[in-house]
């Protein structure tokens, strides 16, 4: 066996592809942007009861998944959290359909804490790249628990735009 070096696709781009390509902002040098969250259960909600949390932009848009925090108070016992995207239109104008549990599946959230995002991203080190042309609906749900008045989710998504 040798000693390689290699270079990441990113850094390929710019330092040794003839002619040069340039990245996304979303890959490289773009700007870290936060949407912050509030939600308060209003009267109890069955199972696949959801919170829209944000809407992101419009473009090309990386979600730092693992960069982004909540802090959970769901009080049914057994509670699991999901975390995933609503139906959007891609730049072809072709639909890309929703995914409930995209970003996290079935998060144990039994008693209250803070959780980080992201664990069904590892293959993508806890990122998402949507391109869309309306921005893409991030949604919360409880898929096998209800959720109890005045259950809390509060935090953040942080993500890179172009």
């Amino acid at each position: 066996m040798a000693v390689t070096t290699q270079e990441s696709t990113e850094y390929a781009n710019i330092e040794s592809t003839v002619p040069v390509v340039l990245n996304s902002p979303a890959e490289v040098h773009g700007n870290v942007k936060i949407a912050y969250f509030t939600c308060n259960q209003s009267g109890a909600g069955d199972a696949t009861s959801s919170f829209a949390l944000v809407r992101l932009p419009a473009g090309r848009v990386r979600l730092l998944a693992k960069s982004s925090s909540a802090y959970v108070n769901w009080t049914t016992a057994s509670a699991t959290i999901d975390l995933g995207w609503d139906a959007y239109t891609d730049f072809n104008g072709d639909t890309v359909a929703a995914d409930v549990n995209g970003i996290d599946d079935g998060v144990s959230v039994e008693s209250a804490g803070t959780i980080n995002f992201g664990a069904a991203l590892n293959a993508t080190g806890g990122s998402k790249v949507f391109e869309s042309k309306d921005g893409v609906l991030i949604r919360a749900s409880s898929t096998d628990t209800a959720i109890a008045d005045d259950d809390d989710l509060v935090g953040y998504l942080l993500y890179v735009a172009d």
